[in-house]
């Protein structure tokens, strides 16, 4: 796996490539896109909603059937697909900065991985768990219990992963992604090991999470998804500078005043903070946080102060066209919005390393 400067394989090129005024018509045209595809998410689905109606609702002075649509299914999902896009986009960009590997993905130092496995423990071993924590705590909603087991696991994982990289006072790239891929070894194995012992009614739950979706999750791990996204947007963009010199070797960075330990951990918390949190509302969707950046490198450029918010457009647009096309495909069913993404992100994948190959990236 290649360690050479995300959307560096012809540096020159990659600069050439974004001009100055396309890059600031870019973010206005992506602030656009997602703008219109949120609309479209409230306006379209199994049942029609214009743009009269939803105005109405939102005013308290619309129908029943309308104001419970909107207030309780489709704002809910645009607010969690938001999130979603936004957070796994800027976690990508940024682990492609700090990983200088165009393909790194939020999922590769075993996030993703972690708050999956730890969800469908919750899922096929802890009914019990649950029923004895809302007895003892009634305040506390049993539709809690899934995604604080995704963010623990989340939590862990990134904790493993650093200290196992981490050695006499620095951490390693090359160490951390292969903790990464040892952590998802176990974790998937540890998945196909609780599908086994599932019943019927389990192997359905923890199969539909594991595609991931944006129905069905309480207003508090939405909100706790959003804040985490905001949050990791802030903390990241304040990065921003520093992933910039981190393009330029570690070496480089630390000789041009950068504290590259700092920046890579810092740039590595907010990344899993995002990322456990969203996975834990709505399941692992991937695949985002690898096209969403390309995306927006293409159009802004590899400088991660433009790069940043466009990677986050991007990813909002993915995440809701994506749930726009499962939502509508076939009514009333609703395929997982993790095989949409698949469906994009795995060729998009393959392209890239095709493209590598044929400039003679190799493995450079």
């Amino acid at each position: 796996m290649s360690l050479a400067p995300a959307g560096s394989s012809r540096p020159a090129r990659g600069l050439r490539a974004a001009l100055p005024g396309r890059a600031a018509l870019a973010l206005p045209a992506l602030g656009v896109l997602a703008a219109a595809l949120a609309l479209a998410e409230l306006v379209y689905g199994p049942v029609h909603l214009s743009p009269a109606r939803i105005w109405a609702a939102l005013r308290g002075e619309g129908d029943a059937a309308a104001q419970a649509i909107l207030m309780q299914i489709r704002l809910p999902r645009l607010g969690l697909g938001v999130a979603a896009g936004a957070a796994l986009a800027l976690s990508g960009a940024a682990l492609q900065g700090v990983l200088r590997n165009p393909l790194a993905d939020p999922g590769l130092i075993g996030v993703t991985g972690g708050a999956a496995a730890a969800a469908v423990a919750m899922i096929v071993l802890g009914g019990g768990l649950v029923g004895g924590l809302v007895e003892a705590a009634p305040w506390l909603s049993a539709g809690w219990a899934l995604p604080m087991a995704a963010f623990a696991g989340a939590s862990a994982v990134t904790a493993f992963v650093f200290a196992a990289a981490r050695a006499q006072g620095t951490t390693s790239v090359a160490t951390l992604i292969l903790a990464g891929v040892a952590v998802n070894a176990i974790a998937f194995a540890f998945i196909g090991a609780m599908s086994f012992i599932s019943d019927d009614a389990q192997l359905r739950e923890l199969t539909f999470w594991n595609l991931g979706g944006l129905g069905g999750a309480a207003p508090g791990p939405i909100l706790a998804a959003g804040a985490a996204a905001a949050a990791a947007g802030i903390g990241l963009m304040r990065l921003a500078r520093g992933l910039d010199l981190l393009q330029l070797g570690e070496r480089a960075a630390f000789h041009a005043g950068l504290d590259v330990e700092r920046a890579k951990f810092a740039a590595a918390a907010w990344s899993a903070l995002a990322v456990g949190a969203v996975t834990a509302a709505a399941g692992p969707i991937g695949f985002v946080g690898l096209v969403g950046p390309h995306l927006a490198r293409l159009l802004v450029g590899p400088g991660h102060a433009r790069l940043l918010p466009a990677a986050a457009l991007a990813g909002v647009s993915l995440v809701l066209g994506a749930d726009l096309v499962v939502r509508t495909a076939v009514p009333p069913a609703e395929p997982p919005i993790g095989l949409a993404t698949s469906l994009i992100g795995g060729p998009f994948f393959l392209w890239l390393l095709v493209r590598r190959q044929r400039r003679g990236g190799g493995d450079a």
